[in-house]
């Protein structure tokens, strides 16, 4: 789904409407006013599709992967790579 992009967004908080940063913007009542932060990361042109490990994802795909780690604090353990169940790489299996 993201191959071919040139950047990638990725929102890493949110600022209010004084332009100060926020954690958790919990009351919807604020909503309105919540502005997203983004940080752009690079995209990369080579295809995903099919791939059977992290090793055959491309250099910026992988990088792509450490930076929501570090972000949300938490390993990602399972890698989509296309809509079938053979394209999965499963790093860390999450049942057992």
């Amino acid at each position: 789904m993201l191959d071919g992009l040139e950047t990638i967004s990725v929102c890493t908080g949110y600022r209010n409407a004084a332009g100060e940063a926020i954690t958790n913007p919990i009351d919807a009542g604020d909503y309105d006013a919540i502005q997203p932060v983004y940080e752009t990361v690079p995209g990369w042109s080579e295809s995903t599709v099919g791939a059977k490990s992290v090793d055959a994802l491309p250099a910026n795909a992988r990088a792509y992967i450490a930076r929501l780690e570090e972000l949300v604090g938490a390993p990602i353990d399972i890698i989509s790579t296309g809509p079938d169940r053979e394209e999965t790489i499963v790093l860390t299996n999450p049942f057992g």
